[in-house]
């Protein structure tokens, strides 16, 4: 079962220039994935599409091999549950604590509130936050709150992990131990894609890397992963 199938996707808002062009790419369980590609390349339509926040102008979305764009509502809703998301600008609420911004996946499923606290907990201190968990967003720092997405989005122990540029603004040590926590994630089963611009955090993973400039998802040039 591939976990997600793009076949011929492309993208385009209004009369514009095309975001994506006929992009097509395999996931299969278990497969971690690094997308490089300038802003403006279309990593995090790309990354939108996947996750059904968008729909492709053009093309066939297949994920968990389900046809995502013919299925309706409720089918798609089941989708969504399967995937976390880490965005590039936290989403967090900044009315409620890290700890229950981290809690609203499980909360909006129903799982107990007893079950929700141990998880949680073993969590963030997995992600080096258990100290800060009832602090709210605006009074972390900007690694803190990258943390808190990450636990947000994995809490729930998602089948795939998609992640628009996760390791933005953070420090060298912090970056390292956050690669360290996606490839766990990966070891342990999640199907791992990342999208970012930095070709040096790229290198930091044994993955497969792709490659989209001007819409277009290419393998790179090997030179430029050395």
């Amino acid at each position: 079962m591939a976990v997600v199938r793009l076949d011929n996707i492309g993208k385009s808002y209004g009369a514009g220039a095309a975001v994506l062009h006929d992009v097509s790419l395999t996931l299969e369980p278990g497969d971690l994935c690094v997308v490089t590609g300038a802003s403006g390349a279309g990593k995090t339509t790309l990354l939108n599409i996947i996750t059904l926040a968008e729909l492709p102008s053009v093309g066939r979305l297949t994920l968990f091999d389900t046809d995502a764009l013919a299925a309706g509502r409720a089918t798609r809703a089941a989708l969504r549950r399967r995937i976390g998301m880490v965005f590039q600008d936290f989403r967090l609420l900044d009315h409620l604590s890290a700890r229950d911004n981290i809690a609203l996946p499980l909360r909006i499923v129903g799982v107990p509130e007893s079950d929700i606290r141990d998880h949680i907990g073993e969590l963030a201190d997995w992600l080096a936050i258990g100290h800060r968990v009832e602090a709210r967003p605006q009074a972390l720092s900007i690694s803190e709150r990258q943390r808190v997405a990450i636990a947000r989005a994995i809490v729930s122990r998602p089948d795939l992990l998609v992640a628009d540029e996760p390791i933005a603004g953070v420090d060298g040590e912090t970056a390292l131990m956050l690669v360290r926590v996606f490839e766990r994630l990966n070891s342990l089963g999640t199907t791992v894609l990342i999208a970012t611009p930095d070709l040096a955090l790229a290198r930091q993973f044994e993955c497969r890397h792709l490659h989209l400039e001007a819409g277009e998802l290419t393998s790179p040039d090997p030179g430029a992963m050395q």
